[in-house]
């Protein structure tokens, strides 16, 4: 084994994943932010569902998946708008980067806050005080707009 090799083998990558490690730390933060935004809209929509004594969402339903579609498009606007207020100009420099990405709007929304996510050491911390308050919000079945602005202090 030559140690090129040596190193392209490694038992730990998944060889689908991308070689360059900048590329596989986005990918990671991607996924990861996938997961907490399907858990945190998908439980916000059962909840809501609950307490409206509706049926849960359905996989099949064109229309739940559009509901949480939306669910998801609020939540992450929502957060962007509480975060970018206290975004320094290097920092709105890469995350505008990111907006330019091609893609739908799921993904462009996302790619921000893995950029977000990259760039804030309280990322993460952001991230669960928004999901608390986005589901609280909801439970109440108040007005979502601004929300996470005041709880940021930024509205």
């Amino acid at each position: 084994m030559t140690p090129s090799s040596f190193f392209g083998t490694s038992l730990r990558r998944d060889p689908n994943q991308p070689a360059d490690l900048n590329a596989r730390i986005d990918a990671q933060l991607r996924e990861r932010l996938e997961e907490a935004v399907d858990f945190v809209c998908l439980d916000a929509l059962v909840k809501r569902r609950q307490a409206l004594s509706l049926p849960p969402p359905h996989t099949d339903s064109t229309r739940d998946r559009e509901e949480f579609t939306q669910s998801v498009h609020a939540f992450l606007t929502e957060l962007w708008n509480a975060i970018a207020p206290t975004l320094s100009d290097g920092q709105r420099q890469k995350i505008a980067a990111a907006e330019r990405v091609p893609g739908d709007e799921t993904q462009r929304l996302l790619g921000m806050h893995v950029a977000l996510a990259r760039e804030l050491p309280d990322y993460w911390q952001r991230f669960e005080a928004g999901r608390t308050v986005y589901a609280e919000h909801l439970a109440s079945g108040g007005e979502r707009r601004g929300l996470l602005g005041r709880l940021f202090g930024g509205g």
